[in-house]
C-alpha cells in the first residue's frame, strides 16, 4: 500500500511515497530467507547447461547485513559460486559472482557482475554487466559475455536467477515453498 497525497489541485498532480508496509525490495527478500537453503533446476533449455541441468543445485541464503546479502550457489560438489548482493547508496543494487577454486583462492574469472540503472525497488531486479566485468571479460577471450545482463526476482514461491545476452537464456529456479539441508560452506567462505 502506498500513501499518496495530492499536490497542486487543478493540475491532477500527486506525489506518492512509501508506507511503512510497502513490498520488501530485494535485499529484503534475502533476508527473509537467512539461513535456509532452497533446492532447483535449470528451467532454460539451451544445450550448453546440460551440465548444470544433470546436477543438484541448491543455493544457500548464508551472511545477511543491513545491505549485504551472500548467496553460495551450488552446483552437484562443485561449491565455487557465491553470489553477492549489495545495496548501494543511491538506492541502487548491486550484484557480483565471487568464484573460488577448492583451496579458497579467488579464480581469475570472479567478481564479474552488474549493478541495477538507478535505484532498485522491488523483488525483480537486472544486473547489466558493468565497466569492471566488460573489463575482465574481454581481458579473459569472452567478450560475447560484455552483454550479459543478469535477472533475479523472488516471488512467494520461487528465487529465479537468470543470465541474458543474444543467443544466450540461462534460467534456474529454485523452490523456496521446502527448505532443504544446508550444505557445507562455499568454498573460499568458510568464515561466515
Amino acid at each position: 500500500m502506498r500513501i499518496c497525497v495530492l499536490a497542486l489541485a487543478g493540475f491532477g498532480l500527486a506525489a506518492c511515497s512509501p508506507s511503512e508496509d510497502s513490498a520488501p525490495d530485494l535485499i529484503d527478500a534475502l533476508t527473509a530467507l537467512c539461513g535456509q537453503s532452497f533446492e532447483g533446476q535449470v528451467t532454460s533449455d539451451d544445450p550448453r547447461d546440460a551440465d548444470f541441468a544433470s546436477q543438484q543445485l541448491v543455493i544457500h541464503v548464508r551472511a545477511c547485513e543491513a545491505d549485504v546479502v551472500r548467496v553460495p550457489f551450488h552446483v552437484g560438489e562443485d561449491r565455487s559460486r557465491v553470489w553477492v548482493f549489495t545495496r548501494q547508496a543511491d538506492g541502487g543494487v548491486e550484484l557480483k559472482h565471487n568464484h573460488r577454486h577448492e583451496d579458497g583462492e579467488q579464480d581469475a574469472l570472479s567478481m564479474y557482475g552488474g549493478r541495477t540503472v538507478g535505484a532498485a525497488s522491488g523483488t525483480a531486479l537486472d544486473f547489466p554487466a558493468d565497466q569492471f566485468s566488460k573489463d575482465l571479460f574481454e581481458r579473459e577471450g569472452i567478450p560475447d559475455s560484455m552483454q550479459n545482463t543478469w535477472s533475479v526476482s523472488i516471488t512467494d514461491t520461487a528465487y529465479i536467477y537468470e543470465l541474458n545476452r543474444p543467443n544466450r537464456h540461462f534460467r534456474a529456479e529454485f523452490d523456496l515453498t521446502t527448505p532443504v539441508d544446508t550444505p557445507p560452506a562455499a568454498w573460499g567462505d568458510e568464515e561466515l
